[in-house]
């Protein structure tokens, strides 16, 4: 029997109308709707036909999670008075409860993604409705273009409705509506209780949550705010962590409360889900949950929720090549919905871990998925549906070209897409799988050495990461799942069924397989399946050990295990399998892997291995080698006698650049001119050259080139002619080079004949020599074509600094009466005429002027 109270209590009821005629006029509509409202529950059987006189349609409803997948099924079923199967039904991953008279079936959007790749037209299907799009995962953004495409090309009967939990829906109307205009905006209003906010930060500061790691008293503090809420307020509590390990952390240390604590999460026992959202029986509870309960699900009872302010995202270094999930603040969106729960059914109260003054810097809104996720098996399904560069798909936000760049490397090397990036045979069928693209080469390459069971069962502990508590050893861990009776071990037990019958036919790889005969072989011990399949699935991950404990990674990255006295320290080679790198952290930690031999290492990484001549500079001098790689590891090495010439020089220009022009010898005539031609570039511009250090490495090839041509180590780098190289580069092919000595002259006769060196290091040129040889000198002298006067720099008999003058008729005329008071009694010997103009200049003393 329909409960028609409760339907009649859900305010989403009275946007039904504006909703029907919108989807009737347009074909498509967003749905902006408050947590709480029955966007979820009640619009799909609306849609359907099923709790009134409405036409009968068949109606599809994809969730991001699994657990609001069965949940929003079984609510449905208990609204019409029925049970999960009959005219509502669900889909997730590895469980299917639909059958024949299934009117409204939810899903996944993974699981309606395989279902577009399989049926475009989605035949059967009347109305999808895409629930919690507001939250911007990768395969609910992949969706929506799917679906637009499929209304555009195939099916513009097919009505689509995304529904969002956020009054934002500019975007999405202009997504849905196309060139058309925008998709009408249907809104619903909610019944607000209102929720009281109290700011509960930890009384002393916390380490920033970073990778998995979550400062542990935070943790603490977080319980502390429980027991407080406990204590304070009536009603259940609802209480967000970032993911298991803390759930976990924060149940041991409720121990002893007066209150029954349960675990929500992804990972949870079906039937713990269930408890959780059935309600209670009289006891209070404290629920512990991931972001899953942030929407789609309403928790009965709830009237207090702790938020840590933490959410668990996945992020990727492209750099490193590890993509992981990462811990980080929650966005103020995040954290009105959170808040939200503790008013869905009555007044409620959000204690927040954290001070008022920082929530104005957390960011309004999560990071959509496609920008910082990886973009591997976005890359495939995009290749699968015939766009490889998804530039025809209608997506919110366009996948990074960089991001995107690297995943089509990731599927041409494990055989998936072909040189143009359109998916291949293979690529289809691993697209089917319903796993990473790597996880499904491991899958198909793996079967066909080792057996499609245990393959499958490794890959199944890969797609699941197993809990903390099964070590960081897979193929202890795989052992471990075996014996198991936990809720993680079933699940993995589920998946690994699944993914054996989708294998089908043994032995058939294809392209992009290890080759049989290169790994363990069907009777290989578990540990080195483990270790292929891991392998397999993460080549750039193989690594060697490289002493101390430390690993070196075939992409380049080092690694250490995270386990103090794990098995893992003492291989040789591991396939690792899992890791993060922490913030500042030099090298990567190993959560999970494989131990290996290194024949297991070039067979499934086969694609990285190299072998070639190596002329590096290194250590500050030219190494020559013979090198066989697995991409940066070394597998052997052997030093070379006779390297190419060739890669001789570019090692030689190599050391330059990284060390600079220190590595040459520069002796005072280089140094001068070096500093003659800089002048003349700042005086006078092109065609003079810049002789910077930085204009000098840039053109290296065009100055030293001859040099180069006989360097053959850092000793003969020292032994080069620096000022022949540079004369190189003045401007012989427009004739101007002949003036260098004539504007930038090396030395100036002066009145005493003699011939006095000019020092071009400062801004100015400048001439030191003794006043008395510039007797009878009426004019300074000039550089640059006339342009640039020489600052004389007059000494005295000793060779000391006496005046400084770039006007010589001046200084005679008023300066040198007091330097002849000051100096002629100091040396008495030289002359000290009154009229210096018409004086004889001299380099000698009065004496030696006599005897001429």
């Amino acid at each position: 029997m329909i409960a028609r109270d409760a339907l009649a209590q859900l305010p989403v009821r009275t946007a039904l109308p504006a909703l029907r005629a919108a989807l009737d006029g347009a074909g498509s509509v967003v749905l902006c709707a408050p947590p709480g409202t029955g966007k979820t529950t009640l619009v799909p059987l609306d849609l359907a036909g099923l709790t009134g006189d409405g036409p009968r349609r068949r109606v599809l409803v994809a969730e991001p999670r699994r657990i609001a997948a069965r949940a929003a099924a079984r609510r449905m079923a208990w609204l019409l008075g029925e049970q999960v199967g009959d005219r509502v039904g669900f889909t997730v991953r590895g469980e299917r409860r639909a059958g024949p008279r299934t009117a409204v079936e939810v899903v996944t959007t993974g699981v309606l993604l395989q279902r577009l790749q399989r049926d475009p037209e989605l035949a059967g299907v009347d109305v999808v409705v895409l629930d919690e799009c507001h939250e911007r995962h990768l395969d609910a953004d992949t969706s929506a273009a799917f679906l637009l495409d499929v209304r555009e090309t195939l099916r513009p009967e097919l009505r689509l409705v995304a529904a969002s939990a956020t009054t934002d829906a500019e975007g999405w109307a202009g997504l849905l509506g196309g060139a058309a205009g925008p998709a009408p905006v249907v809104e619903a209003a909610g019944v607000s209780h209102p929720v009281e906010t109290v700011w509960a930060p930890p009384e002393r500061p916390v380490r920033p949550a970073h990778g998995l790691r979550v400062d542990p008293a935070l943790l603490t503090h977080v319980a502390g705010v429980v027991r407080r809420a406990l204590r304070e307020r009536t009603g259940d509590v609802l209480c967000f962590l970032p993911g298991v390990g803390e759930i976990g952390r924060v149940a041991g240390e409720l121990a002893g409360v007066d209150a029954e604590v349960l675990q929500v999460h992804g990972r949870a026992p079906a039937e713990v889900q269930d408890a959780v959202l059935a309600g209670g029986d009289g006891v209070r509870r404290v629920v512990l949950a991931t972001s899953v309960a942030e929407s789609s699900l309403t928790v009965p009872g709830v009237r207090v929720v702790v938020d840590s302010g933490l959410a668990r995202v996945p992020r990727m270094d492209h750099a490193r090549g590890l993509s992981a999930l990462t811990t980080v603040r929650a966005s103020r969106a995040a954290a009105r919905q959170r808040a939200g729960r503790a008013g869905r059914e009555a007044p409620g109260v959000v204690y927040r871990c954290w001070a008022e003054g920082e929530d104005g810097r957390l960011p309004a809104f999560p990071d959509p998925e496609i920008r910082v996720a990886d973009l591997t098996a976005f890359a495939l399904q995009a290749a699968c549906w015939g766009d490889p560069d998804a530039g025809g798909l209608a997506l919110l936000d366009p996948p990074p070209a960089g991001a995107l760049g690297a995943a089509r490397e990731v599927l041409t090397a494990v055989g998936a897409v072909d040189a143009a990036g359109r998916a291949t045979r293979r690529g289809l069928r691993m697209a089917r799988m319903g796993v990473h693209p790597r996880l499904a080469r491991a899958l198909l390459d793996g079967s066909a050495e080792v057996g499609v069971r245990r393959a499958a069962e490794v890959v199944a502990l890969l797609s699941e990461e197993p809990p903390r508590a099964y070590g960081d050893d897979l193929a202890e861990a795989w052992r471990t799942a075996r014996r198991g009776g936990d809720g993680y071990a079933a699940r993995w037990r589920q998946e690994a069924r699944r993914l054996a019958a989708a294998v089908g036919e043994p032995g058939a790889a294809g392209a992009g397989e290890a080759p049989r005969g290169d790994g363990p072989g069907r009777g290989a011990s578990d540990d080195a399946v483990a270790g292929l399949v891991a392998a397999l699935a993460f080549p750039e991950r193989v690594a060697r050990a490289r002493g101390a404990g430390s690993y070196l990674m075939a992409s380049g990255t080092g690694a250490e295990p995270g386990r103090e006295g794990s098995r893992l320290r003492d291989a040789q080679w591991l396939a690792v399998a899992v890791a993060d790198r922490p913030v500042a952290a030099a090298s990567a930690r190993i959560r999970l892997a494989a131990v290996i031999d290194e024949d297991t290492a070039c067979a499934a990484a086969r694609a990285l291995y190299s072998s070639g001549e190596e002329v590096r500079w290194t250590d500050g001098d030219v190494v020559a080698r013979r090198v066989e790689r697995l991409g940066a590891i070394e597998l052997a090495v052997r030093p070379l006698s006779a390297p190419d010439p060739e890669l001789v020089r570019e090692a030689v220009v190599a050391g330059l650049r990284r060390e600079g022009l220190g590595l040459l010898r520069w002796p005072a005539g280089a140094v001068a001119v070096r500093q003659r031609m800089a002048f003349l570039h700042r005086e006078l511009g092109a065609p003079w050259p810049d002789v910077s250090d930085a204009a000098l490495l840039a053109r290296v090839e065009d100055w030293l080139g001859v040099e180069l041509g006989r360097a053959r180590r850092r000793a003969d780098l020292e032994r080069a002619d620096t000022a022949a190289a540079l004369v190189r580069l003045l401007p012989w092919a427009t004739g101007d080079a002949a003036r260098f000595d004539e504007l930038a002259p090396e030395r100036i006769e002066v009145p005493s004949g003699s011939r006095v060196r000019v020092d071009y290091g400062g801004e100015q040129p400048v001439l030191a020599v003794k006043l008395q040889e510039l007797f009878g000198w009426q004019e300074s002298p000039r550089t640059a074509g006339g342009r640039v006067p020489v600052l004389v720099h007059l000494l005295s008999p000793a060779g000391r600094p006496a005046a400084v003058t770039a006007d010589l008729a001046s200084f005679w005329r008023d300066g040198y009466r007091a330097v002849r008071a000051e100096l002629r009694g100091r040396y008495p010997k030289h002359p000290w005429p009154e009229d210096p103009s018409a004086a004889e200049p001299t380099r000698h003393t009065t004496a030696r002027l006599r005897r001429g």
